[in-house]
């Protein structure tokens, strides 16, 4: 017999039934949010995994077609890899998750969500994210939770908490908020440029609502929580840390890690290590652990010389940036570039324009999104930070910088109708030293301003770091950090924004939460940043948009024509529409409601295919002059075709000002000439001459 727990949670039943199903998880939540269900799976390993330093956490999000009624495209007809939105929301789920673990929990744990049933009133990425908590809380996996989730649009200014899909796609903001029982964990956000203050309001309207689910929780775990199991840990002995200081004085691990310079610092540092392991050489226990001693110790002195001695380990002020650069077209040929550095982060950002056709299709259960229109790529390689290994593509977390980075720059992009084009873009991590994905985006908006893309502003983003001590009141906020600051720190805060407003926010933290004051300084310091950042450094290297695309690529005109005339655009088996791509080299687009895109290189074949067009779709006047080719001789006249399928009969009386007795005394197969519609004829067609046409056309 299971049981079944409900609430009513922003305006709909979400029901929880555990050991209905999943018996043999460590813990299951079979989850109804209208009728949206998702199963959602916490399982641990009994034995930790050997030879590791860190927490084996796996989150999978799994999408089903059969969720939505579909088959799933493709040879195989089943699901293969996860799709950029699965990769995204376990993401999403990840980050709260993970703080709440022990810092020392070796067990592989798998948090499984399993997409079964999808309502659009009810987002299946919410219930998936409601599901990993409840699983985990009343799992025996060691766990210190609860966690909620909420996700909050915005139509008209008013705020939506947990909308629709339709409403999260088309609104103006797309808000998540983690919280535990007293702050606020996590927070990811896409947004139309929402003022700060307007932010931090629908952040902890959020929260209140998780204390709700929060306190839901905490009624299901006593009824059928498990007691939490036992685990080995792993504990650096306290004479291991005595011995290692002694050995390495404070003040020399200290020197060690206070440099700008990346590689003086691994230097130093693996110097310490080769000492230590010539020390401990014959305590093979000790050796064990002397790496995870070694970034303990490393940790805990960059966290006192910034929480107590306010030095940052480059030699920084709290509220300083690195020394930024900024320049654009460095890579000839292609459509727009740009490259720009903070310090030791480098990102070359390339963008290319192509027709409308090339725009990204999306096969998966959310029924609004079924193209991409920009497209935002990321790359790490390992050069970038100085290691070697094989490139194997696109990770999470290239997926996950690629897709910050465009949902930062989606809000200022100008519409199809202003800028009929598909768009990607490139950014390619040149050197990494903290916060690539916000080097991508300013990198970004430079490369877009460079291909000519009229962007509506300019966007630019930064990262704030966070170190805490004791109490919630002894912390220290610090703009811009490096890789060390973010290794050894508490929290990595991104907000990209233009002048006005916020268009995206990415916060991961290391901590069981955030106070409102963290934040709301976080948010503020990154505002002061980025104001900075496109003032000093990006405006100087090109400050709008140029008026035209580069000379490599395509250009397109647009033209709009009644949709009920598209199919004779297109022809027969599109025979017309192929006929004009063949003679003029051109590609052609055209969208249901009639907007008709050409795109090519060369103006003049551009015009001459938008000609055909208009003349297709064009109702002959009586009295217009028109342009046409002779492709037919009868002994009654001559037909003149004004473009693909699109002809008309002149007729023998109607060629020349004089009697004449053959078409072929004065016309020839493929001449150009100029007529004259003289209206429809007795039996209703329209009908052409060439003699009537004026002297001076």
């Amino acid at each position: 017999m299971y049981k079944s727990f409900s609430m009513e949670l922003a305006g709909r039943t979400l029901t929880v039934d555990v050991d209905r199903v999943g018996k043999q998880a460590n813990g299951c939540a079979f989850m109804h949010y209208g009728d949206t269900t998702v199963l959602a799976t916490a399982t641990a390993s009994d034995k930790p995994r050997d030879g590791i330093d860190f927490f084996p956490l796996s989150v999978e999000f799994e999408e089903k077609m059969y969720s939505v009624g579909k088959i799933p495209g493709g040879f195989n007809k089943r699901e293969g890899k996860a799709s950029e939105n699965a990769v995204l929301t376990a993401r999403v789920i990840d980050r709260p998750m993970r703080p709440l673990f022990p810092k020392d929990y070796r067990n592989d744990v798998t948090l499984n969500k399993l997409v079964i049933s999808v309502d659009p009133e009810c987002r299946p990425e919410l219930v998936a994210m409601l599901g990993s908590a409840i699983s985990t809380c009343i799992s025996d996996i060691p766990f210190d939770g609860p966690c909620a989730m909420t996700q909050v649009g915005m139509v008209d200014g008013e705020l939506i908490f947990n909308p629709s899909q339709k409403v999260w796609d088309e609104g103006d903001l797309q808000l998540t908020v983690a919280s535990t029982s007293e702050k606020v964990i996590m927070i990811e956000a896409g947004a139309n440029e929402i003022p700060e203050d307007k932010m931090i309001d629908a952040i902890y309207k959020a929260h209140d609502i998780n204390q709700t689910i929060i306190e839901f929780i905490n009624k299901m775990v006593a009824e059928v929580g498990k007691p939490k199991h036992e685990y080995t840990r792993f504990v650096i002995p306290e004479d291991m840390f005595a011995k290692i200081k002694e050995i390495v004085p404070p003040a020399e691990m200290e020197e060690a890690v206070f440099t700008d310079m990346k590689q003086v610092r691994e230097e130093n540092i693996k110097a310490i290590t080769e000492r230590l392991e010539e020390a401990f050489a014959d305590n093979e226990e000790w050796l064990a652990l002397l790496s995870e001693a070694v970034y303990q110790y490393q940790k805990k002195t960059v966290r006192k010389m910034i929480l107590k001695d306010h030095k940052r380990p480059d030699g920084r002020r709290i509220d300083e940036i690195r020394p930024l650069a900024a320049e654009v077209d460095i890579v000839p040929r292609v459509h727009g570039s740009a490259m720009f550095t903070r310090g030791q982060t480098q990102i070359c950002d390339v963008v290319t324009l192509a027709p409308l056709s090339e725009v990204q299709k999306i096969d998966g259960l959310d029924e609004n999104v079924t193209t991409k229109r920009y497209m935002h790529h990321y790359n790490f390689p390992s050069y970038s930070v100085g290691e070697t290994k094989p490139s194997r593509g696109p990770g999470r977390r290239e997926i996950g910088h690629g897709a910050l980075a465009e949902k930062a720059l989606v809000p200022v992009l100008p519409s199809e109708e202003e800028f009929p084009y598909a768009i990607r873009a490139v950014s390619e991590t040149f050197e990494s030293n903290g916060s690539t994905s916000m080097a991508s985006t300013c990198a970004s908006c430079m490369s877009l301003m460079a291909a000519g893309v009229p962007i509506k502003k300019m966007v630019a983003g930064i990262s704030c770091g966070l170190v805490t001590g004791d109490t919630d009141d002894d912390y220290i906020v610090l703009t811009d950090i490096q890789g060390l600051e973010d290794f050894f720190g508490d929290m990595d805060f991104k907000v990209t924004g233009t002048k006005d407003g916020i268009t995206a926010i990415q916060m991961d933290i290391k901590i069981h939460g955030l106070t409102r004051p963290i934040v709301e300084e976080a948010i503020r310091r990154t505002r002061e940043a980025r104001f900075f950042i496109m003032d000093e450094c990006m405006s100087k290297a090109i400050a709008e948009p140029r008026k035209e695309v580069s000379k490599y690529a395509p250009k397109i005109i647009q033209i709009q024509i009644d949709p009920a005339k598209i199919g004779d655009v297109v022809g027969q088996r599109g025979k017309t529409i192929n006929e004009i791509i063949e003679r003029t080299g051109v590609k052609i687009d055209i969208t249901d409601d009639g907007a008709v895109s050409v795109c090519g290189t060369d103006k003049e074949k551009m015009d001459e295919a938008i000609h055909m067009i208009q003349m297709i779709v064009a109702d002959f006047e009586e009295g217009k002059l028109y342009e046409g080719v002779v492709i037919s001789i009868k002994e009654f006249g001559a037909f003149v075709e004004f473009a693909p399928g699109k002809e008309g009969m002149v007729h023998i009386s109607k060629i020349a000002k004089e009697r004449i007795n053959r078409v072929e005394d004065v016309l020839t197969l493929g001449d150009k000439v100029k007529v004259v519609c003289l209206g429809k004829d007795k039996m209703g067609r329209i009908s052409f001459s060439i003699k009537d046409v004026p002297a001076n056309a």
